[in-house]
């Protein structure tokens, strides 16, 4: 018996990197698997190369009204989520003494705005699972 057998899990920023090899991960250890990215592309490419148990939702993170809809078809494909791996982030690189006021606020609205949505979120979508 797999670690994740019958679990339903999201991975937000599942397109790529990290998100990506974790989606594999929790599909390889028995779960059935929400993705979700910015782009449709990168989704449909990730989805074809975990293969099974896979659903791609399409969706912006920083947005509430992603995250709802998100959820909602969480809640009515599967009925359940027992796993999230919050993992959706940006990075915008720039030597130390370059870095402006307004990069650093748009790195802030970017990673932590959203993480504190996705807790909220997280934290309504499981409380009705």
């Amino acid at each position: 018996m797999a670690k994740l057998d019958g679990k339903i899990a999201l991975v937000t920023g599942g397109n790529s990197g990290i998100g990506l090899a974790t989606a594999k991960l929790f599909v390889k250890e028995g779960a059935y698997v929400f993705i979700t990215g910015r782009r449709e592309a990168e989704l449909s490419a990730a989805s074809k190369e975990i293969g099974r148990n896979v659903t791609s939702v399409q969706g912006d993170v920083s947005k509430l009204e992603d995250l709802d809809r998100l959820f909602a078809r969480i809640k009515q494909e599967k009925g359940k989520l027992d796993v999230v791996f919050a993992n959706a982030g940006i990075a915008q690189f720039a030597p130390l003494g370059q870095i402006t006021e307004e990069h650093f606020a748009s790195m802030y609205r970017a990673c932590s705005l959203p993480c504190r949505r996705r807790c909220h979120s997280c934290r309504t979508a499981l409380a009705s699972s």
